[in-house]
C-alpha cells in the first residue's frame, strides 16, 4: 500500500536535522537504518547545497523544468530555491512539517505540507520534479500503477515528470563482473529505511530504487513513455516520463 500520510513533528528526524542546521549551521548525525544495509548517515550539510554544488543530473533537471513546476519531496528547499532564482514558478511539497517551516523561513514562496499521493491533492503542473532518488517515495514496484494514475491526474497535457533513481544491481556484482540476483525474491531495489536524529526516531518506510529498464516497462504499461536523459557516475540516472502519444485510426464513418 502506498503511503498517503503526513509526518508529525515527533516522528520527523530529517526535519529536525534540517531545522538544527538552518538555525545553527551545524547538526548532529542523521542516522539511517535498514534491514539490507549497515547503519549509515546523511550529511545534513548536503541538504543545503547550492545549485553549483549539485550533481550534473540535478542541474540538468532544473534546466529542463518548465511551466508550473511541482517539487515533490522538497526537503530543505534547495531545488525549489534554485528554480525561484531562475524566475520559474514552483510549488514545493513535503510530508515533513519541520522541513516545510524551514523552507518558508528560507524564502520559498509556495510550500505546503502535502503528501503527493493524498487523493485530495489535485493541482495541475507542467513539470513534476522528483529528485534525490525521486522514485523512492513510490515505495514498491507494486505501487507504480498508483503512481502513474496520480500523475495522469495532476500532469497537464504536454507535461513531464523528471525523476532520478539508481540501479542497485552493483550491490550484487561478483568479482568476474557477473550479477547474482534472486529473481524469485522481492525486487532488488525495494528497500526499507528508518531514520533517527538525536532522540527522534521515525517510523520505518519503504523506498524504491528502480533500474531504467524496469521503469520503462511499467511506464509503457501505464500509458507513459520513459526517456533516459542522463546517466550519472555510479548507476544513477535522470529520466523523463511523459504521456504516450497514441494514434487513433479514424472511424469508417468519418
Amino acid at each position: 500500500m502506498i503511503n498517503t500520510d503526513l509526518l508529525s513533528a515527533d516522528k520527523d528526524p530529517m526535519g529536525a536535522a534540517i531545522t538544527d542546521y538552518f538555525k545553527h549551521h551545524q547538526a548532529d548525525r542523521l542516522r539511517v537504518f535498514s534491514s539490507l544495509f549497515d547503519e549509515d548517515e546523511i550529511p545534513v550539510k548536503e541538504l543545503f547545497r547550492s545549485e553549483r554544488q549539485m550533481s550534473p543530473l540535478e542541474r540538468t533537471a532544473l534546466k529542463m523544468a518548465t511551466g508550473k513546476i511541482l517539487d515533490a519531496g522538497a526537503g530543505s528547499g534547495c531545488h525549489t530555491l534554485a528554480l525561484q532564482e531562475a524566475g520559474k514558478e514552483v510549488h514545493a511539497i513535503d510530508i515533513s512539517p519541520l522541513s516545510v517551516e524551514v523552507m518558508k523561513l528560507r524564502g520559498v514562496h509556495h510550500v505546503t505540507q502535502t503528501n503527493l499521493f493524498d487523493e485530495r491533492f489535485c493541482d495541475s503542473y507542467d513539470t513534476i520534479l522528483m529528485l534525490m532518488n525521486g522514485s523512492g517515495i513510490i515505495g514498491k514496484l507494486e505501487n507504480l500503477p498508483i503512481f502513474f494514475l496520480k500523475m495522469k491526474q495532476i500532469l497537464r497535457p504536454g507535461g513531464c515528470i523528471l525523476m532520478d533513481s539508481s540501479d542497485l544491481r552493483y550491490l550484487f556484482e561478483e568479482e568476474d563482473g557477473s550479477f547474482v540476483i534472486d529473481l524469485a525474491g522481492d525486487y532488488y531495489g525495494e528497500v526499507d529505511f528508518q531514520m533517527q536524529y538525536k532522540d527522534i526516531k521515525g517510523d520505518s518506510f519503504d523506498w524504491l530504487y528502480i533500474d531504467f529498464q524496469t521503469l520503462s516497462l511499467y511506464a509503457a504499461e501505464n500509458g507513459f513513455q520513459a526517456e533516459l536523459i542522463k546517466e550519472g557516475e555510479h548507476y544513477d540516472y535522470l529520466a523523463r516520463l511523459s504521456f504516450c502519444l497514441l494514434y487513433t485510426s479514424p472511424s469508417p464513418r468519418d
